[in-house]
């Protein structure tokens, strides 16, 4: 099994990273091909609209810091996508990628019955956040859930800590890692 994760926080040893370097160990540790992104590390542009995608060809034809990382999650079993909530949202690095996974559409994905050119995949979908209050920014999964459905992830997994961050204790509740070594166990053995 392969495991790709992207990591959104500009912050290398953040609460997002920590979790996602949890169920990355725990997969390498059952057996499972791991690599991690950095994506704050790498240089490259938003989606272009240029429909190159559509037209000819069946990936972006950016030649940046995310033509690796698009290749690679493209060929992986599962994925896992990592971000604090900046300003009521996933962080730019994030955004910046799922905008350029519209490479991954076939050209008539609006009414083709398979819209990705993904092969089906697990997804894990980490976000933490510093206001400990579950309700606040709780519409930030449901926002991404169907388009993450659309790309092809057809199995996606929700890990969310609230109440952690640069104003708080920054340390991550052992319940929560225990919840990210539970989620790298189903995947690698299903």
């Amino acid at each position: 099994m392969k495991i790709v994760s992207l990591l959104g926080s500009p912050r290398t040893n953040g609460n997002s990273a920590t979790i996602a370097n949890r169920i990355m160990q725990t997969a390498a540790e059952l057996g499972a091909e791991t690599q991690t992104f950095e994506l704050n590390r790498l240089t490259y542009r938003g989606c272009q609209a240029c429909y190159a995608c559509k037209k000819g060809h069946e990936e972006c034809v950016l030649n940046d810091g995310l033509t690796e990382v698009l290749a690679v999650v493209q060929d992986a079993d599962a994925v896992v996508l990592a971000t604090p909530v900046y300003y009521g949202d996933i962080t730019a690095q994030l955004k910046g990628f799922i905008d350029r996974t519209y490479s991954y559409l076939v050209p008539d994905y609006l009414t083709n019955p398979q819209p990705s050119r993904l092969s089906p995949k697990k997804l894990v979908l980490i976000l933490t956040q510093g206001h400990p209050d579950e309700a606040l920014f709780a519409d930030v999964y449901p926002r991404y859930e169907q388009f993450l459905k659309w790309m092809g992830f057809n199995e996606i997994t929700l890990v969310r800590a609230c109440g952690i961050g640069p104003g708080s204790v920054d340390a991550v509740p052992d319940h929560i890692l225990q919840q990210a070594e539970a989620v790298a166990r189903r995947f690698v053995t299903c």
